[in-house]
């Protein structure tokens, strides 16, 4: 998922720099069909809805592209009143950013002082070790315990210096969560003054009834709690990049402050206000994820193949072979999926839901090269 950069820097460069490691996407279908000469190709590599925008929120993106000469509005009004009325919340704890990966640079930028600590899983989500490298503080990593968050470790690991807690819920790239109970204990052990960010981009896909939802913390009144939440998922705005964070007051007011102008675009707003007001295509997001987690599990089940217990809408399987071979050999095959030595799982790979056919494809792929590899 991520890679130390190897690019030789200007002997002017910050020299954290030469730390820091740069995310690495995955690749895209045109850079494949080039590469390889494929008509066909499918992917199932970023987690990606494969379903598509709401209708409405293609509909406000066309009509929002005559006003592009303008500057966005940069307080991002209208889509922060749709989310304080969606999540009956006050506005002036909502900030915006382009996808929620710019309201975690956010919180760095607000929060972390050279020699600072933030607790992560290992492995988790890259920008979380990437915003602490840059802001010159130190990522403690804790591992994950059956592909799932320790968050007793996680606890033991808070020392004075520690200033955040970042946890996935659900975790990428393993897609389990971490329950209601487990979340009180951790946060009844931590003091105040760590912020405990529930990274919940994923949240819309759960259907377990002893799911977090990070808002009840605001709701209580918790100082350090923040979730993160965005629209490039089951809302499927990701070529948008558009996100959002919800804070207490007081931490609202400090990421504001090193906020960047006219951030998020005029279409991305428009578009996100528009798929808040279309829960019905949310919903046939959900019901689709739904049917291909519960495909894909079976599939897996008849191969023999064992996988993290997934509430999001990808699955991480062992594929007991090493994992950029089958990837390599999918990717022949015109199949997109991910793998990474960020993983620190050599033999797993991370395959997002694609539409029906499409998992069909995946499936018969797999098993072929599987079966080449003397796997089947």
């Amino acid at each position: 998922m991520s890679t130390t950069t190897t690019d030789t820097l200007t002997p002017i460069a910050r020299p954290i720099l030469g730390e820091l490691m740069t995310y690495v996407p995955g690749k895209p279908i045109e850079e494949v069909q080039r590469e390889l000469g494929l008509d066909h190709v499918i992917k199932l590599a970023s987690n990606e809805n494969a379903l598509g925008p709401s209708p409405l929120a293609i509909e406000a993106m066309k009509a929002a592209c005559a006003t592009t000469r303008f500057y966005p509005e940069d307080t991002c009004y209208e889509l922060i009143r749709e989310l304080a009325r969606y999540h009956d919340t006050p506005g002036e704890q909502i900030v915006i950013g382009r996808g929620s990966d710019e309201v975690i640079h956010y919180l760095g930028l607000a929060l972390l002082c050279p020699g600072d600590e933030c607790v992560m899983a290992d492995p988790t989500f890259p920008m979380y070790p990437i915003t602490t490298t840059m802001m010159e503080a130190k990522s403690v990593c804790v591992p994950l315990r059956d592909f799932t968050h320790d968050l007793p470790a996680m606890a033991d690991a808070v020392t004075a210096r520690t200033k955040i807690i970042f946890i996935a819920n659900p975790h990428n790239p393993t897609g389990t969560i971490v329950r209601r109970d487990e979340v009180k204990a951790l946060l009844d052990r931590v003091p105040e003054r760590v912020v405990v960010v529930l990274d919940e981009a994923y949240f819309e896909y759960v259907d377990d009834t002893g799911y977090p939802d990070g808002l009840d913390y605001l709701r209580q009144g918790r100082p350090n709690v923040v979730s993160l939440r965005t629209f490039s998922k089951i809302h499927a705005l990701a070529g948008l990049r558009i996100g959002y964070g919800l804070f207490p007051s007081g931490l609202a007011s400090a990421v504001r402050k090193v906020r960047a102008p006219f951030n998020v675009s005029t279409i991305a707003q428009v578009a996100a206000t528009a798929s808040l007001r279309d829960p019905e295509h949310v919903e046939v997001s959900r019901r689709h994820n739904r049917e291909s987690r519960r495909f894909l599990m079976d599939a897996f089940d008849a191969m023999g193949l064992s996988y993290a217990e997934s509430h999001a809408n990808f699955v991480f399987v062992d594929v007991r072979h090493d994992a950029k071979t089958v990837a390599d050999m999918l990717l022949r095959r015109g199949v997109i999926v991910r793998q990474s030595a960020g993983f620190k799982s050599p033999t797993h790979v991370r395959v997002s839901f694609g539409r029906e056919a499409e998992n069909e494809e995946f499936v018969e792929a797999l098993g072929q090269v599987l079966k080449e590899l003397g796997g089947q």
